[in-house]
């Protein structure tokens, strides 16, 4: 496995080692020590969750507050999406600023993320199937998120607008502005 830093503190893009032979591909997605020993983080993730979308979804931006706060660890099992995170860590040198990666099928690469940074993804393939860890469990009351075409944070989807499909709940998400 590989880290490469994305510029935003705490945030590191993962290269699995992919074994391919004529049978087909084997890699490790997950090892908690050997990313330990590569970055000096040591999580223990106690969720796993998987969301299935189809062309042009947008999920996001999200996160949860206070004691809830999840790191995650994101990654793709079939499609493409362009995953984005933005730091919300207002004590973090990297306040504000947001990364984007293309994660897919094919690259196979992870996102690890850390608390107190929102998330979000748009699925760029006919289907995506999306997996991520998470070292909170969930909780309702918890979440929160920041609309998804935040003049402040100016992020490019890499879709037009009117292609965009959002829940209603994420639509009516409040500016970064007004969330804190």
């Amino acid at each position: 496995m590989q880290v490469e830093e994305t510029g935003l503190k705490d945030c590191f893009l993962v290269k699995p080692k992919i074994f391919e032979d004529h049978r087909g591909i084997f890699l490790e997605s997950y090892h908690r020590e050997r990313f330990h020993v590569l970055t000096g983080i040591d999580t223990e993730f106690v969720q796993d969750n998987q969301s299935v979308s189809r062309y042009g979804v947008l999920r996001g931006l999200h996160y949860q507050k206070g004691d809830h706060a999840q790191t995650k660890l994101v990654r793709v099992i079939y499609g493409k999406v362009l995953d984005v995170v933005v730091d919300l860590r207002p004590d973090s040198p990297s306040y504000k600023k947001t990364y984007s990666v293309i994660l897919d099928d094919k690259n196979l690469y992870q996102l690890y993320i850390p608390k107190g940074f929102g998330h979000g993804f748009v699925t760029l393939s006919e289907k995506s199937v999306f997996a991520y860890k998470c070292d909170q469990y969930y909780k309702p009351g918890a979440e929160g998120g920041i609309i998804y075409n935040d003049p402040d944070l100016n992020i490019n989807w890499n879709l037009p607008h009117d292609k965009l499909i959002l829940s209603d709940k994420d639509q009516a998400l409040p500016t970064l502005k007004d969330s804190f």
